[in-house]
């Protein structure tokens, strides 16, 4: 037996009813990162617990780690029972976890709902981006993982927002954006119940090229997950893009004080300059996405975005210490925004592809391993890079990232699709 909230279809989605169930997909990503946003009220929570940054910084890295975990068994069990069985039930739960992280009063208490949090948290990353798979045919799937990627902005601005908005009315206590973004993300998630549905297991094992209106009815075997571990190329995409995410992440979690240590500006200076570089990686992403899936090509793009990023990233690196202009800098950072949203998308749809033709029932589990894999990443580059960072400065750590760039151009020749457009076969006479 189903829950109540679980609506299986047998005839994948076509036209309108399609684009809808991916809106709701797309909108399960933006909750799932808003209702673990913490940066809005970090430095009124850290100072109402006298929380230093160092111990913040492991709390940060072990709740990461444990999210990770969660990403990986999500994504396999999602498979196994279904993308909305599971990811209805987190996406409330860490909701309502928002009104306990609203009692916090202690350090261990917030480790513990910061924790419990992550835990719930990286299963639904995982499930939204199997969701988009589930209603994308190739066709139109590097757009849609495109959208895919606003949900971390979408979240971001929107906290922001209601921050800028409400703390004020409430004395600046940090408590009430927790059970502000409590009660948003309560309403969203009654949105999304009231809207989302998913693919039978026998409709997300269909490959699909393009939108047809395919019927398939049956329970299937779910698949193994060593079908997939035993395929170098799937391992060259998890690792390649993991020492691609270290530059990236590198800039979401310090961006703003890389731009304050490095080049003398204001804090809201470089707030603007980091929204600035957002909003283009945003478009990019979804112009990069249609061009991508016009042509139904994805490894031309990944390694001109590349190539572009380690160019412009060298310039950069270049600029710190240089006594470089503000508008040079300006330049440079946002130009680094744009190239990383055309390398991302495209690689996106093309490691979905790649597992998909190796096992189209275990989408979820490949997401999910790539999803565990990033967040240890990200652990270590909590706990490394400030090390890095005061024995060399922030061009030291940089080099790390181009390293992790190089690491991902290498790996490209390991996976599967085309350089060119397909010839058109000739007529035969």
């Amino acid at each position: 037996m189903k829950p109540f909230y679980v609506r299986e279809l047998t005839v994948y989605p076509v036209g309108t009813r399609r684009i809808r169930l991916l809106a709701v997909a797309v909108l399960a990503s933006l909750v799932a990162n808003f209702e673990t946003t913490l940066a809005t009220i970090l430095p009124l929570l850290r100072e109402d617990l006298d929380m230093s940054l160092e111990v913040y910084g492991l709390i940060a890295a072990l709740s990461v780690l444990v999210g990770g975990l969660s990403a990986g068994f999500g994504g396999i069990l999602s498979d196994r029972w279904g993308r909305v069985t599971i990811l209805v039930p987190t996406l409330t739960v860490t909701a309502a976890c928002n009104f306990l992280l609203a009692t916090v009063d202690t350090v261990g208490g917030l480790f513990f709902v910061r924790c419990l949090m992550l835990f719930i948290e990286g299963a639904a990353i995982t499930i939204t981006a199997s969701l988009v798979r589930d209603f994308s045919p190739r066709v139109g799937r590097a757009q849609a993982f495109g959208f895919w990627t606003w949900g971390p902005v979408g979240a971001s601005f929107l906290a922001s927002a209601i921050a800028s908005l409400t703390l004020p009315m409430f004395g600046n206590a940090w408590q009430s954006q927790a059970i502000i973004m409590g009660v948003v993300s309560l309403v969203l998630c009654a949105v999304i119940i009231w809207q989302i549905a998913e693919p039978s297991a026998a409709l997300r094992a269909q490959v699909m090229s393009a939108e047809v209106a395919v019927a398939t009815e049956g329970k299937i075997d779910p698949g193994k997950v060593r079908e997939l571990l035993r395929h170098p190329h799937l391992w060259a995409h998890v690792w390649g893009n993991t020492g691609w995410q270290v530059l990236y992440w590198t800039f979401a979690i310090f961006g703003q004080t890389i731009l304050v240590d490095s080049f003398a500006m204001s804090a809201a200076q470089a707030n603007g300059v980091v929204a600035f570089g957002i909003v283009l990686n945003a478009v990019a992403v979804i112009v990069v996405g249609r061009v991508s899936d016009r042509l139904q090509l994805r490894k031309p793009f990944t390694l001109a975005g590349t190539v572009l990023t380690i160019a412009t990233l060298g310039v950069f690196v270049a600029l710190i210490g240089s006594g470089a202009s503000g508008p040079a800098v300006v330049a440079v950072y946002a130009a680094l925004f744009l190239v990383l949203g055309v390398a991302y998308v495209p690689w996106m749809a093309n490691f979905s592809e790649d597992a998909e033709d190796v096992e189209p029932r275990l989408q979820g589990a490949a997401l999910g391993i790539w999803g565990m894999v990033v967040r240890i990443m990200i652990v270590v580059l909590l706990l490394v890079s400030p090390q890095v960072v005061a024995a060399g400065g922030w061009s030291a750590w940089l080099l790390v990232g181009l390293a992790g760039q190089v690491v991902f151009l290498v790996s490209m020749l390991a996976f599967r699709g085309r350089w060119r457009t397909a010839r058109p076969a000739s007529a035969t006479v």
